[in-house]
């Protein structure tokens, strides 16, 4: 199986270099990575460096200032240096006369949108309404919808769950994707650890999400390096293999490789 990362960090000023990167995925057998722009950087040279340096290994998704004037342009720019996508709020809008110029300059270059933003963002009409929009740009909600926060501050009510299923209703539209994370991104640490599997509960969120997008549209993501702070990059990719029901090895191919290489090219 070619596994991939489709949610990681490598920066020289926050965060790790990729070197740190490397090096866990040379010891957990990861092939390849997205490299996910930091909130706030809109200088992608680092990135865009990295996938040189290491042919095949890396894809570049950067962020632009969205409300600049210029920003359609700005993105061109990256893409011809090589960017494969743009990481953009479920809120980014575009000033002046067209809100979703971003949006629909992405969707003309052909380029996937990931999305990162909290559950009740990605649940909006709003949201919902630049799917519909642009059928054709692949937009992938990050860190499973945002729900894993609700339930690691504990707010697990039942307003969070039927709101995350408004998230989930999105996979009715064939271009709106998903990032599975690890489990701690969602399973509050247990005091003290419990081995070997520390969870001891593990609410059905990555299978609820299997159910409505289906493997083919759900992709793995670390969260490297925050992933550090929960359960480390080996347990964020081990857990959900030996511990969620993907429904067989062939859908567990798709998750953990397979739907990453349909957007990504990974350029060598």
């Amino acid at each position: 199986m070619v596994v991939v990362d489709t949610h990681c960090h490598a920066s020289l000023t926050w965060f790790e270099p990729v070197e740190i990167l490397l090096d866990q995925m040379s010891r957990n057998d990861v092939d390849k990575a997205a490299l996910i722009q930091i909130r706030g950087q809109y200088d992608n040279s680092y990135i865009l460096e990295c996938v040189r340096r290491f042919p095949g290994r890396f894809s570049a998704v950067v962020i632009v200032d969205h409300a600049r004037v210029g920003a359609p342009q700005r993105l061109e720019e990256w893409t011809k240096q090589g960017a494969e996508g743009i990481r953009l709020t479920p809120t980014d809008r575009s000033p002046g006369r067209d809100p979703l110029a971003i949006w629909r300059k992405a969707a003309e270059l052909g380029v996937p949108v990931s999305s990162g933003g909290s559950l009740e963002e990605f649940a909006s009409a709003g949201f919902e309404s630049i799917i519909k929009e642009f059928p054709t740009l692949k937009i992938i909600i990050e860190h499973l919808g945002g729900v894993g926060r609700n339930y690691l501050a504990r707010t697990t009510n039942p307003s969070s769950l039927e709101t995350y299923k408004r998230v989930l209703a999105l996979a009715k539209y064939p271009n709106a994707y998903m990032k599975v994370p690890g489990l701690g991104e969602f399973c509050p640490r247990p005091q003290p650890l419990i081995q070997p599997m520390p969870f001891a509960e593990i609410p059905p969120l990555v299978e609820m999400a299997v159910a409505a997008f289906g493997p083919r549209r759900l992709m793995w993501g670390s969260d490297f390096p925050p992933v550090a702070n929960r359960e480390g990059y080996h347990n964020a990719l081990r857990f959900p293999m030996q511990s969620v029901d993907f429904g067989g090895d062939a859908n567990k191919e798709w998750v953990f490789g397979g739907t990453a290489a349909t957007l990504w090219k990974f350029p060598s």
